[in-house]
């Protein structure tokens, strides 16, 4: 059974979601919150699966709740839900720590299958899609130093071996595990085992957590 809290100041909302989410045998709501502080203080309370998030929210925004919650290091994962595709709010999210996002005009079937992927461990966010993401608001990204002033490594890449780094580098490229076994020669089976023990070494929640770190980082570069 997954278990899902609902954040959003809009109650018609709330109750779509309630309605949609306790209309499967697998899911149940614990909770609704009006706001991000409700959020932040219920899901500490309640320790649900997955928090939906809505980012527009009065006092503390998604955005924060969403880094409030991720930083207890608790295992309740957020699903960013925003009202345009890209919107900048999102990728403020993912970099907050959520899992991943979805538009709010999504199908039901789209909620329910991202709610199912982020309470698994995987992204909503498709590997394809977080490129184009990431390079659509790179300007967001830290500006790093110029020649004169070479910038430490990060010390989250140091316990990386080389093929672990080539791996968070293909992965921040938006490659699939397919594809990075494909092209780099691997079974699928090792790069599964390469992209765990990446996101376990770099302390990354998820796929796109790494994404955004490798590009952090310098590893991969916006086009």
């Amino acid at each position: 059974m997954t278990t899902v809290l609902i954040a959003d100041d809009q109650p018609l909302q709330r109750l779509g979601f309630r309605m949609l989410l306790e209309s499967q045998d697998d899911m149940t709501v614990l909770g609704e919150a009006g706001n991000g502080t409700e959020a932040v203080r219920m899901t500490a309370e309640l320790h649900p699966d997955v928090v939906l998030m809505d980012v527009r929210m009065p006092g503390l925004d998604g955005i924060e709740a969403t880094r409030r919650i991720t930083a207890t290091g608790d295992r309740t994962r957020v699903l960013i839900l925003t009202t345009f595709d890209l919107d900048e709010y999102a990728y403020a999210g993912l970099r907050a720590g959520a899992s991943g996002f979805l538009v709010k005009d999504a199908q039901p079937e789209e909620l329910l299958s991202g709610i199912r992927a982020v309470a698994t461990g995987d992204a909503v966010v498709a590997p394809s899609l977080t490129r184009r993401l990431l390079d659509t608001y790179v300007h967001h990204l830290p500006t790093t130093p110029g020649p004169s002033a070479p910038a430490p490594e990060d010390p989250r890449l140091t316990p990386l071996t080389d093929r672990e780094r080539e791996i968070l580098t293909v992965i921040g490229m938006g490659w699939t595990n397919t594809e990075i076994a494909t092209r780099l020669h691997l079974a699928e089976s090792t790069v599964k085992t390469h992209v765990s023990r990446v996101l376990a070494k770099t302390g990354s929640r998820g796929r796109i957590q790494a994404v955004i770190l490798a590009y952090d980082t310098g590893l991969v570069k916006p086009s």
